[in-house]
């Protein structure tokens, strides 16, 4: 039975090719993935050994405002265990290119003191003496063309430095080596910018010959309680394999997400195979009744058809492994040359890589071909005498469709209830979809009746030929469903995609226009908050009319921590919309507030409540409740005046410095605010427009990566098309002779075939965008506990463009099996059976 089964794979070697394909593309998706993430997590990982080769034990703080003295690092230094000791001070960095241009987009941009040249070795020039002085690292004077001797703009928190490199130096810091950027000031300056002038935040100490790590961590640990006792110390193997542990789990995050889009194209193979299987099961009915005849049983004829889909398995599989490690490689090179700085390092080939693929190739091949093998064992002897194999009864119609509607109900349940679930939603929401796009797979023999009889008007103007493609598309329902339903899927998830992305787009740009009055927003591009000296700039421009800060500041509020908004109370009315529902935000004055009304809820706080409030330098007070208003995507939560907010707020920062200017948003206005600032790389300036343009390019751009991961699945599906019409041309080589003679010439042949692709393409295209729509309906009630405003937006030309590629991709499917149908020999055809 083994070198039957062997035999039947080479004699469908050109039916079993787009199989193999389907599950080769899969499986090389599944393998470059890994390949590719392993690849960047070793570089990464001995980046991070060689960065702690000479740290024996690593003394942190434990507070921001009680960092380590000097003293300390002079007593650590005098321990016999200790050879040496390096003390460091770091935070934000952000360097301009010589276009003015933010270096690395603020990903890990980084500034610390020079330590000597056994950390930092220096390549050109020499290590930065002054308060003007600094050195760069190599990879990012690379980058920008920066050399010893040129002045590079930078920022710390705002405010523009003009600073002279005075050196080029190496490192092995795994940050650098992924794309961040480091530029190294002198101790002194750097405690300054960082710090407070005399500490650190880190001691880095090197164990002297024969002193265990172990031993001299308890050293240490004697003296902070002497210098910092909130201080702690770590040996350097333990910080090895903690940064070993995070970049496994960073790369975990981004390997489960491609994984993921593996998993939905080999979710989508797996139909293509089990639809080929059992068409081939159909047409070999014949032979395999002779082989029960001659004295084979159920078991051995379940174990053909199971070992040929071994056989394209293993084949797949290693030919996916192959291709796969091409994907890694290419991977790799187009983000080089998109800008991702990747870590060097040899692509890096793992056994269990290589298990995995296999694996995958032969699971999903077996899995697939299991039920139409243990259909191919109850064929009985007798229907050797006839080639047509029996249709499905009609209990077992009954069964299916049964079984269809109570998956497909209980899918839209879940999809309800995790919809308008707090916690947990997305995982009963994503478990639901996933039972309703089983149900309606089930369910789609039934549906396809129905649905391709509606597009009966449309195929009139073809005539004949249409008529015979409507008929052939549900002359079996289950091969239709099986090859519609591959495409459904990817177009569900495509277009769930879509319409949720342009609704919360579309959602933010109506806010913009509505609550914004101001004429632009000040903000950092990384995130972080700007310096008060910002808001003092833009205040003293001239053209400019009225500014206000928006402060977030943490306080004790009724006995909880509560973060609150501070406002230049005066001025927020006209630049801000406030909706309120009690009182005005004149209330915002003093010691009285503003509250939101999920905040008011949240906490059990009516209108004229005093509240005790505890600042963080440890002042108390009371501030009353003057007024709710609805809270929006731009401000919510306890809204207070600045000026009662600030004075007791150590260390001031502003989320964003609203402007309105005389002559309104324009080019000139914002020169000015630009110039005023320093034309600062970190410091974005921008009007309601490009706010929106910033949200609409993300929002794009994730798109596309999106529609990049899910093409593979759209591909298989394609795939699943074609390898269905060839079948099924071949199954019909006697109809198809016999229309050729009755008169049918060849281009209506194809014709015929064309539109029959068409017709199962359209049919699956209606289906996953109708189920992409709901479920992205059901999403909306998961985003809008965080946007408030959500209202769901159907992208009517998009959805217009993707049942046109659907079309297009049926024509397309069509050209081969519509090409071989035309070409058959009419006598040949007539005496198949």
């Amino acid at each position: 039975m083994f070198r039957t089964a062997l035999r039947n794979v080479l004699a469908h070697k050109a039916r079993l090719l787009m199989t193999v394909l389907a599950v080769m593309l899969g499986v090389s998706f599944v393998s470059g993935t890994l390949v590719f993430t392993d690849t960047i997590g070793n570089a990464l990982r001995k980046a991070s050994a060689r960065s702690y080769a000479d740290v024996s034990v690593a003394v942190t703080y434990g507070d921001p405002d009680h960092p380590l003295p000097q003293r300390l690092v002079d007593e650590i230094g005098r321990l016999p265990g200790a050879e040496s000791t390096t003390a460091t001070v770091t935070g934000f960095t952000a360097v301009a290119d010589k276009q003015g241009r933010l270096v690395g987009d603020g990903w890990s941009t980084r500034g610390g003191n020079y330590t000597g040249a056994d950390r930092y070795p220096i390549r050109e020039g020499r290590a930065p003496r002054g308060s003007s002085e600094i050195a760069l690292d190599s990879r990012t004077a690379e980058r920008t063309g920066y050399t010893v001797g040129d002045t590079v703009r930078m920022s710390i928190d705002g405010p523009v430095m003009a600073q002279k490199v005075t050196g080029v130096f190496t490192t092995d810091d795994g940050n650098v080596a992924a794309g961040g950027s480091l530029v190294l000031f002198d101790t002194a300056t750097a405690q300054k910018l960082f710090g407070k002038p005399g500490t650190y935040e880190e001691i880095d100490v090197k164990a002297a010959p024969g002193t265990a790590q172990a031993t001299l961590r308890a050293e240490i640990e004697k003296l902070l309680p002497h210098y910092a006792k909130d201080a702690s110390a770590t040996t350097g193997r333990k910080l090895a394999d903690d940064e070993a542990r995070q970049i496994a789990s960073d790369l975990g995050s981004f390997n489960t997400t491609l994984l993921s889009f593996a998993g939905i194209a080999l979710f989508v193979g797996i139909f293509i195979i089990a639809n080929t299987f059992t068409m081939l099961v159909a047409q070999r009915t014949k032979e395999l009744a002779l082989l029960r005849a001659v004295g084979a049983s159920r078991r051995q004829v379940t174990r053909s058809v199971l070992a040929e889909a071994l056989v394209v398995g293993v084949v797949a599989g290693v030919t996916g492994f192959l291709v796969g490690i091409g994907i890694a490689a290419v991977m790799r090179a187009v983000l080089g040359s998109a800008g991702a700085e990747l870590p060097d390092g040899a692509l890096a080939v793992e056994p269990g890589t290589a298990g995995a693929a296999l694996a995958v190739g032969v699971g999903v091949t077996m899995l697939a071909a299991w039920l139409p093998a243990r259909r191919a064992a109850k064929i009985p002897p007798v229907a050797a005498m006839n080639s047509v194999h029996a249709p499905a009864t009609v209990k077992g119609l009954l069964l299916r469709n049964t079984l269809g509607a109570l998956l497909s109900a209980a899918g839209v349940v879940l999809v309800l209830a995790g919809s308008g679930m707090k916690d947990n939603g997305n995982m009963v929401l994503g478990g639901g979809a996933a039972l309703l796009l089983i149900g309606v797979f089930v369910l789609t023999p039934l549906l396809s009746r129905p649905v391709v009889a509606a597009a009966g008007p449309l195929l009139r103007p073809f005539g004949v030929t249409g008529k015979l493609a409507r008929q052939n598309s549900v002359r079996n329902p289950r091969r239709t469903a099986a090859t519609a339903s591959a495409l459904m899927i990817g177009l569900t998830l495509i277009t769930a995609l879509t319409v949720v992305a342009i609704s919360v787009k579309t959602t933010v740009d109506e806010l913009a226009a509505a609550h914004l009055k101001s004429d632009y927003q000040v903000t950092m591009a990384t995130g972080r908050n700007l310096s008060p000296e910002v808001a003092e700039r833009v205040a003293g421009l001239g053209s400019v009319t009225v500014s206000s800060s928006v402060r977030d500041a943490h306080t004790e509020l009724g006995g909880e921590d509560e973060w609150v908004t501070g406002v230049d109370a005066p001025q927020i009315e006209r630049l801000l919309t406030l909706d309120f529902t009690q009182g005005s935000v004149a209330a915002v004055r003093g010691s009285s507030m503003v509250v939101d009304s999920d905040t008011m809820k949240r906490r059990g706080w009516h209108t004229g409540q005093s509240l005790p409030v505890r600042y963080d330098d440890g002042t108390k007070g009371r501030l009353t409740i003057g007024g709710v208003y609805r809270g929006g995507d731009l401000i919510s939560g306890v809204i207070m005046d600045n000026a009662t907010v600030t004075p007791h707020t150590p260390k001031a920062g502003d989320m964003r410095v609203l402007v309105k200017m005389a002559g309104g948003a324009d080019e000139a206005n914002r020169d000015a605010l630009v110039k005023a600032l320093g034309e600062n790389p970190v410091i974005k300036v921008q009007d309601k427009a490009d706010v929106s343009r910033e949200l609409s390019s993300t929002i794009d751009l994730l798109l596309n990566i999106l529609y990049g991961l899910l093409a593979m699945a759209v591909l298989v599906a394609v795939l699943g098309v074609i390898n269905t019409l060839a079948m099924s041309v071949f199954e019909r080589k006697h109809e198809i002779g016999m229309l050729r003679a009755i008169g049918l010439d060849r281009g209506a042949v194809k014709r015929m075939i064309r539109l029959e692709s068409l017709l199962i393409s359209l049919f699956g295209a209606v289906l996953g965008t109708g189920l992409g729509v709901f479920l992205a309906w059901a999403v909306g009630g998961l985003i809008r506990p965080e946007l408030p405003s959500y209202a769901m937006a159907l992208p009517w030309d998009r959805i217009g463009v993707f049942l046109s590629i659907a079309a297009v991709v049926g024509l397309l499917a069509a050209l081969w099996p519509a090409r071989r149908a035309a070409r058959l020999n009419m006598l040949e055809a007539i005496k198949a059976e």
